[in-house]
């Protein structure tokens, strides 16, 4: 595979998931952050969408749900590079039932080369970050040469 480099743009798209015994952290970590989350565009999966948009007055898409296919959505919006970062407070110690699509969307947010976090202090580094409100220049697939290729 060939790579590319592309610009992630100043403001930034932010998606926001977490599993159902995470959904108060994230909750609080989002109310924590709220003025630097309102510069950007953000996405979340059904209830944990409603449950930010309720609580927060942060402008969100929601999404489905991710056990009806939320988590899948996140992952097409990150091929299709419309996601810069991935902010997805999972449970560790409980089973999830749709655990396939989880681990999809993480290989998805790997292979396109976005920055996730999967626990507050992760998202706290990386919000904290100089690079989280500017451009910044990253390596990705080269989807367009790759097709081109196979023709």
């Amino acid at each position: 595979m060939l790579y590319t480099t592309v610009t992630s743009p100043q403001k930034k798209s932010i998606s926001l998931v977490a599993h159902d015994n995470m959904k108060q952290d994230l909750l609080a970590w989002c109310q924590r952050f709220e003025s630097k989350l309102s510069q950007h565009t953000l996405y979340a999966t059904g209830t944990t969408g409603s449950l930010l948009s309720t609580n927060t007055a942060l402008n969100i898409t929601k999404l489905i749900s991710g056990p009806l296919g939320g988590d899948q959505q996140i992952g097409a919006l990150i091929t299709e590079q419309k996601i810069d970062m991935l902010i997805f407070f999972w449970d560790p110690l409980e089973a999830q039932p749709h655990d396939p699509d989880v681990k999809a969307l993480l290989r998805l947010a790997a292979v396109w080369n976005i920055p996730v976090a999967c626990n507050q202090a992760t998202a706290d580094f990386l919000i904290n970050s100089s690079l989280f409100d500017i451009e910044y220049s990253k390596k990705m697939p080269d989807y367009e040469n790759y097709i081109n290729s196979r023709t």
